[in-house]
């Protein structure tokens, strides 16, 4: 019996969970809504929530109601009714730029006359510049285009008469006088050892290539070590030799940072300036912080000379960027100007290895000077330009003891240095020619091959490692101050 109730039971559950047929079409929407956004269900029917309802009834009011000839009777919500002729216009409204920065034309040229002002001076920095309106600040750079209306008339460029106009060339238009003048001009103008066109006879001469050794400072392999040092530093630092200044001052990685990392500082070193007099330092450090900070120094552990204007400076650099746990501070330059000898110079002590001849330093490295302050040492860096052998040889790119034929470049040597004091360090009688000069200086310091020959080339070789660091006095002459001479004049 207890088994037959069990059954009787089990079946009345089976019937009760059964669904009644519904009475309402599936797809009404009356029976439509999302499963997640359901509140309840009464007798089998599922609620909709207020979202559902709003979208639905956005589905019906989207669309407005026509007659059979397709009038509309009754607009959507969306649309307005208007007369005819008259022409639609959206109001301006400032909450569409809600998300953006909104300045007036008048605001916007003030900023950029001050931004510009500020730029041109090299002793004030412009922090967080990508909090500025940069593309509004770049419009001035973008290519002008010429107005066509502003060449042409309306009437020869768009007109019904409208003509397209051969462009002139020659000035004075189709004038036969002007063309004639012209092509008298050519001809006089004419090289024909200029012409690539010209076919000529291959007579065996080519040009001698330039020894690889020239090229020292110019492989891929510095110049990556020199991007990384860029990449790497918040500040750089270009080491000038006081000598020589322009000709040890790369302007094209001064244009790359201004074009490609204006963000970074870029400062000038004129190092050595104790092998030169005090005026021409003043006025080299004057006329260069015209374009960028400049410090005059002299590297030397124990007796330096503007280590502590340097390390205050680079103390300020520090402030201004407080947001960052440290600083780094790169070093670049021409070969053998002492870029590793001022990093040895500001720790007190031999961190890099230096040497007096060029290329000492091969790869990069770091050296931390304070907490908040680490120094990078990047190898000589020399951009492909038009100097000849010898200057390259006497600015101290090269080694000297590699250079073949030393004693071609002692004549460019001696007009760089004045006679009395080329006599006065080799203690030596006057002299009228450079081999006169080579010869006297061989026998002086006994430099000599078999049957009492003067050895030229190994004296050629000593005077040029003289030059180099500093035991020949020599200098380029500063140019004059345009403003002073002014003054003077007045």
């Amino acid at each position: 019996m207890s088994k037959n109730k069990n059954r009787k039971k089990k079946g009345a559950a089976a019937s009760s969970t059964k669904k009644a047929p519904s009475t309402s079409h599936s797809l009404s929407l009356k029976n439509r809504s999302s499963s997640k956004a359901t509140t309840g269900s009464v007798n089998g029917a599922k609620l909709r929530s207020q979202s559902t309802v709003k979208r639905l009834q956005m589905y019906r009011g989207g669309k407005p109601k026509r007659d059979p000839s397709g009038r509309i009777t009754q607009a959507a919500a969306f649309q307005e009714r208007l007369p005819s002729g008259t022409q639609a216009r959206v109001a301006p409204n400032r909450q569409w730029f809600n998300n953006s920065r909104v300045v007036t034309q008048n605001s916007l040229q003030k900023f950029q006359s001050a931004l510009s002002t500020t730029l041109a001076d090299p002793y004030q920095v412009v922090m967080k510049q990508t909090q500025l309106p940069v593309t509004l600040l770049n419009e001035k750079g973008k290519q002008k285009r010429a107005h066509i209306l502003d060449v042409e008339s309306y009437e020869t460029t768009f007109g019904p008469k409208a003509q397209r106009k051969r462009p002139a060339n020659v000035t004075g238009g189709d004038d036969m006088e002007a063309l004639m003048a012209h092509v008298e001009r050519t001809q006089s103008e004419y090289n024909q050892d200029k012409d690539l066109d010209l076919m000529r006879e291959d007579d065996g001469v080519k040009q001698e290539t330039m020894n690889p050794l020239f090229r020292a400072g110019q492989s891929k392999r510095i110049w990556n070590e020199l991007y990384k040092v860029i990449d790497s530093s918040d500040v750089v630092i270009q080491v000038l030799d006081a000598r020589n200044p322009e000709g040890t001052r790369c302007r094209q990685v001064e244009s790359y940072l201004k074009k490609e990392k204006a963000y970074k500082h870029l400062i000038f070193i004129l190092n050595k300036c104790d092998l030169v007099p005090v005026w021409v330092t003043q006025r080299w450090v004057a006329i260069l912080s015209r374009s960028h900070p400049t410090l005059a120094f002299h590297a030397n552990m124990r007796k330096s000379f503007g280590k502590q204007a340097l390390i205050q400076l680079l103390r300020q650099f520090s402030r201004l960027h407080q947001d960052k746990k440290q600083i780094s501070v790169g070093f670049i330059g021409y070969p053998n100007v002492g870029k590793s000898s001022v990093i040895n110079t500001l720790r007190s002590q031999k961190v890099c290895n230096v040497a007096p001849i060029a290329g000492e330093t091969k790869v990069w490295q770091y050296i931390t000077l304070m907490k908040r302050i680490f120094l990078i040492d990047c190898p000589g860096i020399v951009y492909p330009a038009e100097d000849s052998e010898s200057d390259i040889v006497l600015k101290g790119v090269v080694r000297v003891e590699n250079v073949p034929h030393p004693e071609q470049y002692i004549d460019e040597l001696l007009q760089r240095v004045k006679r009395e004091y080329i006599l006065k360090t080799y203690s030596i009688d006057d002299y009228s020619t450079t081999e006169d000069f080579l010869e006297k200086l061989a026998r002086k310091t006994g430099k000599l091959l078999k049957g009492a020959e003067p050895d030229l080339q190994t004296v050629a070789k000593m005077v040029l490692n003289d030059f180099q660091r500093g035991k020949l006095p020599h200098y380029i002459s500063p140019p004059e101050d345009p403003e002073k001479q002014e003054t003077e004049e007045k």
